[in-house]
């Protein structure tokens, strides 16, 4: 057995620790209970202490940090969302939209407040769950494009898209993929009205539609908590909000279980504290530059990692709604995440009567991939100009390149980016680039040596813009090398390299998770 090989394996028997599949060991100890809430940053430890090995089997490997990189001479940039022209893609227009208020406002609403957006390729549908009429009840949209959206009358309320008529705050839905009981193939976690309460209720459904009685009741927990899946771990986790005043304000505890019913039972101050704002989060001067705060956190498994959107309050205006926005951060075991960038992903508006003005919250199940494209589902509100009220809430879509949270860059006069040992079982290695110049590259051992026929002078040299690109070697089959530690070693000139993976076939299938899922064309 290679050395590092034998590294890994003894490390992961001697701990008697899960191994997961990207080569992390997690502590025995699990989750981490040894921190204190705090506004100081997250640690990352397997950031300050990587695998000696990093299988890459599991996804399209992103540069979002240093986790993959050994050494490299180009530069990473973090790119936004962009929103869609078109916005808002859901608007409130029926009358059991309209007929609510916020703070003795009027306050249409057809929002996601996180609920669900996902791609059911089972149906060939977009499906989006959301808040219809200001805390009132859940409906069901679809779509064929994730663009133009449908409000199919239904028989739960008959004669409307009501599929839920709890009166609430924010709700989950999640389609299942790993799920075997067909009955439970949809489940959603809603925040129920009186906030007295304080808990998620369960429920499941064969179609999303029709709904079982509540199965579950969580523990106790604060109004805007979520839950998501970790596909990687197989278990459900639930994003408590809970508040620390004087302190850190809003901010999440954790609790996780593989089975989602027993995933709700905690008892009072049992889950630890987990994340919240951090002293990076920067305050609105408009807002008495007031401390930031965690006011949600929805997260879902993306190719190789998890993904979290981090909803950001940074504090109450007296003349308007809650100014909101969505940052990103990045997550290799799940629990810790790395926010490399506090800038919003997808920011709120500053122009007074926008659709996104107030408020921006993400969708459960984070995104969804359509073709070169990922598709980020968000709400925003047109709020009151002179009052904290919401307004109009609807349903907005942002968009990125495919994988393109972080590109590794290099100019004309050309970079290079050497990975860390890792370990694959496929025989062809893609890439996610955009090159006007060249790209090659090589295989290196583990004594840093160029394997034979695996140079750059052997890679034949691309150029072009393609979120799945294959490179080649001459002659040289790199299925031989296939469960040996081997380095990549990329060097470009003027061009953005966002991920790369080794694939079984030339179809360049990954092997990775799709967050709220796949559409490969429209």
């Amino acid at each position: 057995m290679r050395p590092l090989v034998l590294l890994l394996v003894l490390v992961s028997f001697c701990c008697g620790a899960e191994t997961l599949y990207n080569g992390i060991v997690l502590p025995d100890v699990w989750p981490p209970r040894d921190r204190a809430p705090s506004r100081e940053p997250m640690p990352v430890p397997y950031l300050e202490s990587p695998p000696a090995v990093m299988p890459i089997d599991v996804g399209r490997q992103l540069f979002v940090d240093d986790f993959l990189v050994a050494q490299t001479t180009m530069q990473r940039k973090y790119h936004k969302a962009e929103y869609y022209a078109g916005n808002p893609v859901l608007q409130p227009d029926k009358p059991w939209e309209t007929q609510a208020e916020s703070q003795n406002q009027p306050a249409p609403t057809a929002m996601v407040f996180s609920d669900g957006v996902w791609y059911d390729k089972q149906d060939g549908l977009f499906k989006m769950w959301y808040m219809a009429g200001y805390c009132h009840g859940t409906a069901y949209a679809t779509s064929r494009d994730g663009i133009h959206w449908d409000k199919p009358e239904l028989d739960v309320v008959p004669g409307t898209n009501f599929v839920h008529t709890t009166q609430r705050d924010s709700a989950t839905v999640w389609l299942d993929a790993d799920e075997k009981d067909p009955a439970r193939r949809y489940k959603m976690f809603v925040y129920v009205r009186p906030y007295e309460k304080k808990h998620l209720a369960v429920y499941f459904s064969p179609d999303g539609i029709h709904w079982s009685d509540a199965a579950a009741h969580s523990g106790p927990l604060g109004d805007r908590s979520t839950v998501f899946y970790n596909p990687f771990r197989k278990v459900w986790v639930y994003s408590i909000r809970d508040y620390a005043h004087p302190g850190i304000g809003r901010y999440r505890r954790y609790w996780e279980h593989a089975d989602v019913i027993e995933a709700a039972k905690w008892e009072e101050g049992q889950a630890p504290f987990w994340v919240g704002a951090d002293t990076l989060d920067a305050p609105r001067p408009d807002v008495n530059n007031t401390p930031c705060e965690l006011y949600n956190l929805d997260a879902a498994g993306y190719e190789s990692l998890m993904i979290g959107l981090f909803s950001i309050w940074r504090g109450q205006p007296q003349d308007r709604a809650k100014p909101n926005d969505l940052c990103i951060g990045f997550s290799r075991d799940g629990f810790h995440w790395q926010r490399p960038t506090h800038e919003p992903f997808v920011p709120v508006s500053e122009n007074v009567g926008d659709w996104n003005w107030a408020n921006i919250q993400s969708a459960g199940g984070c995104c969804v991939i359509v073709g070169d494209r990922l598709y980020f589902y968000v709400s925003g509100r047109k709020g009151v100009p002179g009052s904290p009220a919401s307004g109009v809430c609807s349903t907005g879509l942002a968009t990125l390149r495919r994988d393109g949270f972080a590109s590794m860059e290099a100019g004309a006069d050309g970079g290079v980016l050497t990975t860390r040992p890792v370990l694959f079982k496929g025989r062809e290695l893609f890439v996610n680039a955009s090159v006007t110049g060249e790209l090659r590259a090589a295989v290196i051992d583990e004594s840093g040596a160029v394997i034979p026929g695996f140079s750059e002078q052997d890679c034949t040299p691309w150029k072009g813009d393609s979120t799945r690109q294959r490179l080649s070697w001459n002659s040289s089959d790199l299925g031989q090398l296939a469960g040996k530690p081997v380095r990549f070693r990329f060097s470009m000139r003027a061009g953005q390299l966002y991920s790369f993976w080794v694939s079984p076939d030339e179809s360049g299938a990954s092997g990775g998770y799709y967050a709220g899922g796949l559409v490969e064309k429209l």
